[in-house]
């Protein structure tokens, strides 16, 4: 018997799709799942908290591992907390020792490529005592946040702390110099004895065996800096003794005990513009060096000295009447070289420059084949170079330019080793040696026999004299040994007593001279009785025979035509 459902049937097949029942599965969650649900959310966030809490985790090198305990450093801004040393071990290579540390999540964007870390530790350096705190808490390392966009997770550690903050406005350039110098990172930079900066970095080059140094100058001073600056070492004191004479320069206290560097404009330099950073300046000894370094254009000469150059050195002043014109180069320079064919004996080579720009001259207008040209008409006229002593208490010499007129027309044009001989002439000792000479060879063609023989005779005849004098002598000392001599003394003194009682007896208030003043008053009296019988016989000498007749006067009248 067949089943019904395998009869065919003859309903579409689309109504039977229609009409078919569908069981649906029921979806229910029973309530038992939703604590462990809960719990899971809750570890999530526990782990989500617990990570992210940690903060970030960095990696430092550093040359040494001193003071730095795993655990216990921390990391500080500001002397804040703001992380911790976490392992302390030695890089694959052993060089150095490499730290991981973790940084706070707070302070995760101080992280910058421009950051910068050092180990703070109790310092003893110029500007004083750093660091004491740490004594009995131990040293920690200070963070110094950047200011760069570009993040960053591993840093190195310095050993001193940074001489200028990250950020911080101001200007940065290059010294170079040969010096080798003991400059140092910190010392300071002084404009007029006024601190400006400091030595950021020092490092030595090898290939080029110069030192340079990394400067950085504090705004608003970098605009000091121009394209006309110099910059010289400053050792604190400068003692001198040169041609020049006795120079002393002292800077500040600072300096004077660990050194540093100044600079400034020489005074024959115009300002100039401001220059950018990473400029390079050349580092001079000194303040004197360096205003010597502005001098760059000249002109070289070669001087042949006859005398000794015994204290005269490179950097001796070269004068014309006191006015200096040019510099000392080499002493002795290219000794080995021919001497020119005209010399019949050595002479010491000196090198010597002569700088227009001393005059005032600018460097523009400086014309050096005029002035090669104007100096070789002047040696036809006489100019002539010498050595001469500037320092009595040194013996520093200098050399001194002059018109010589009597020797102009032996000039003779020469060279030696491809430059201009300046003609020179003996001077100063090696005159005076010559003079020396000159009289020696006088007093040698003395004829000294006669001298002698009349000296001889002048010194038998002063022998009489002086027995004369000695005999002279006894008779005046037998004269004044005898008694009636000696006795002088007291008659002398006699007389005086006697001469002093009788001017006393004429004194005004004695008898005698009261006498005499009436005697004086009588007299006077009489002789002005006398005077008109003196006057009468002047005007009439018979009256003292006849009497006196009066006459009249007489009457003039005119005459009688």
């Amino acid at each position: 018997m067949a089943n019904e459902n395998d009869m065919p049937s003859n309903e579409p097949q689309g109504e039977a799709a229609m009409h078919r029942a569908k069981p649906s599965p029921q979806t229910r969650l029973s309530p038992i799942w939703i604590v462990p649900i809960v719990a899971l959310v809750i570890g999530l966030w526990l782990v989500y908290d617990n990570y992210s809490s940690r903060g970030t985790m960095i990696t430092l090198t550093m040359p040494n591992a001193e003071g730095i305990e795993a655990g216990n450093t921390l990391i500080r801004s500001r002397n804040v907390e703001i992380g911790r040393v976490q392992s302390v071990q030695l890089s694959d290579d052993l060089s150095q020792a490499v730290l991981r540390a973790r940084i706070q999540p707070e302070a995760e964007a101080m992280l910058r490529e421009d950051s910068r870390f050092w180990v703070v530790k109790p310092r003893i350096g110029r500007e004083g005592i750093s660091g004491l705190g740490t004594v009995l808490s131990g040293a920690y390392i200070q963070l110094q946040p950047g200011s760069s966009s570009e993040p960053q997770r591993e840093f190195e550690v310095m050993d001193t702390p940074p001489v200028a903050p990250a950020g911080v406005a101001g200007l940065r350039v290059s010294l170079i110099s040969q010096l080798g110098n003991s400059l140092r990172v910190g010392d300071p930079v002084s404009y007029q004895g006024f601190t400006v900066g400091r030595i950021e970095e020092t490092r030595f080059d090898a290939e080029s065996r110069t030192m340079h140094h990394q400067v950085f100058i504090e705004e608003p001073y970098d605009q000091l800096v121009t394209e006309s600056t110099r910059f010289w070492s400053a050792s604190g004191i400068d003692f001198r003794l040169d041609a020049d004479g006795v120079r002393v320069n002292v800077d500040s206290i600072e300096t004077l005990l660990g050194g540093g560097v100044t600079f400034g404009v020489p005074e024959d330099l115009p300002m100039g513009q401001p220059v950018d950073n990473n400029t390079r300046f050349e580092l001079y000894t000194d303040e004197d060096s360096a205003r010597q370094g502005t001098f760059n254009r000249y002109l070289e000469y070669v001087l042949l000295v006859d005398d000794t150059v015994r204290g005269l050195s490179k950097g001796a002043p070269v004068e014309f009447r006191g006015v200096r014109l040019g510099t000392v180069a080499a002493v002795p320079w290219n000794f080995t070289a021919p001497q020119p064919d005209s010399r019949e004996q050595f002479a010491i080579p000196l090198l010597i420059r002569i700088e227009p720009q001393r005059l005032g001259i600018e460097n523009a207008d400086v014309d050096l084949d005029e002035w090669d040209a104007r100096f070789k008409r002047m040696f036809t006229l006489g100019l002539r170079a010498s050595l001469k002593s500037g320092n009595l208490l040194t013996g520093a010499m200098f050399v001194d330019l002059n018109f010589r007129e009597d020797l102009a027309a032996h000039y003779v044009p020469e060279s030696f080793s491809g430059h201009t001989v300046f003609p020179t002439t003996s001077g100063g000792f090696a005159q005076i040696q010559a003079q020396v000479t000159d009289l020696l060879e006088k007093l040698n063609g003395l004829e000294i026999e006669p001298l002698l023989t009349g000296l001889d005779q002048n010194l038998q005849a002063s022998e009489s004299v002086l027995q004369e004098v000695r005999a002279v002598s006894e008779s005046l000392n037998q004269l004044l040994n005898d008694p009636d001599t000696q006795s002088i003394g007291g008659n002398v003194n006699r007389t005086l007593e006697e001469l002093q009682n009788t001017l006393e007896g004429l004194s005004p208030e004695s008898a005698a001279y009261q006498e005499l003043m009436s005697t004086v008053e009588r007299l006077d009296r009489v002789i002005r009785d006398v005077q008109p019988l003196t006057r009468t016989l002047s005007e009439n000498p018979r009256a003292l025979l006849f009497e006196s007749i009066e006459t009249e006067d007489p009457i003039p009248r005119a005459p009688r035509e």
